[in-house]
């Protein structure tokens, strides 16, 4: 026979500091969501920065390559 598991409320922790998330005015609960899809959407374009910048330098290395065959002006 299996015991049920007891979840535990959800925490809030910020500052150093842990809140209970389901005490919170409803208020505050909707800038703590609010601060959740702030950090996805960092996260999300975080990594789209680095794809580009993969990108980037591929495009770099394929432009050096092609460049070795045509000569340069002058200096």
């Amino acid at each position: 026979m299996e015991t049920p598991v007891q979840s535990q409320p959800p925490v809030l922790t910020f500052e150093g500091k842990r809140y209970d998330l389901n005490s919170l005015p409803d208020d505050l609960k909707e800038l703590v969501r609010g601060m959740q899809v702030a950090d996805a959407q960092l996260r999300m374009h975080e990594d789209t920065l680095k794809v580009l910048a993969v990108g980037r330098q591929s495009m770099a290395m394929q432009l050096n390559e092609r460049l070795q065959s045509i000569p340069a002006l002058p200096e």
